[in-house]
């Protein structure tokens, strides 16, 4: 722990890393904070049900845009379904991305003490996951409005551009999961050093990373399915885990 002194002394230096180290609970030293970690575990809840969501609505009622080859007849469905469609995708990306951040900000804090400079790489990968998750959100609903508006006209053109936007969008979040597989795996195998997380949770963690790893390799994305539902179990008990710690400071 680095105490305040510290930080008087050598301002320039330290003062980067303010946001990305453990935090006492109180002036005698409990960490980490229960309140961040209560909202940690709501965070991680809330990735559950996007993830659960996600995967119900493209199995339902989105399964023949993911399953159609034809992109004049993708886009027609696309206009057909656009509340439904702009929902999903609201939810998997944006939501999904805004709690990731409560929540690699909690895991930090929770196991930076006991592995800080592993948990600094892998609290960045998770922010950047983050940031992937909002690009890929915003340019899902700004594609799906361009679209809309040049169907009517167009539809071989709306066609187009929406293939061109759907391969952005699975370029920056959904074609391969290897950012999250990084998140994900760094900071298990961090717990899985210095403690701080039940080692079942954090084995599952490394499978989970891993899983989300490979899918970079080409003929294998279709792994990121394992991916995210071994993502819902992991988030489900982190969750749960995190809940528990917000109730109360560890000793």
């Amino acid at each position: 722990m680095v105490h305040v002194s510290t930080y008087c002394s050598t301002p320039s230096r330290r003062a980067p890393y303010r946001l990305l180290r453990p935090i006492s609970a109180d002036p005698q030293g409990a960490s980490p904070v229960p309140d961040l970690q209560r909202w940690g575990g709501i965070a991680a809840l809330v990735d559950a049900a996007a993830f659960i969501f996600g995967i119900a609505l493209l199995l339902t009622r989105l399964a023949p845009m993911a399953e159609d080859s034809d992109p004049v007849a993708t886009a027609a469905f696309l206009v057909d379904n656009q509340a439904t469609v702009t929902l999903w995708y609201l939810v998997i990306y944006l939501v999904f991305g805004a709690f990731l951040v409560v929540l690699a900000l909690a895991l930090h804090e929770r196991l930076a003490a006991g592995s800080s400079a592993l948990m600094r790489v892998a609290t960045a990968f998770g922010l950047i996951w983050a940031g992937l998750m909002f690009a890929s959100g915003m340019v899902a609903n700004v594609g799906i409005e361009a679209v809309v508006g040049m169907h009517e006209g167009d539809p071989a053109a709306a066609a187009g551009l929406w293939t061109a936007v759907s391969t952005v969008i699975d370029g920056l979040g959904g074609g391969n999961e290897i950012v999250g597989g990084l998140w994900v795996a760094m900071l298990s195998w961090a717990a899985l050093r210095a403690g701080g997380l039940p080692k079942g949770l954090t084995y599952l963690g490394l499978l989970v990373g891993l899983s989300g790893l490979v899918t970079v390799i080409p003929g294998l994305s279709a792994l990121g399915i394992i991916f995210g539902l071994g993502c819902i179990l992991w988030f489900l008990w982190l969750g749960v885990v995190l809940l528990r710690a917000g109730r109360s400071s560890p000793a």
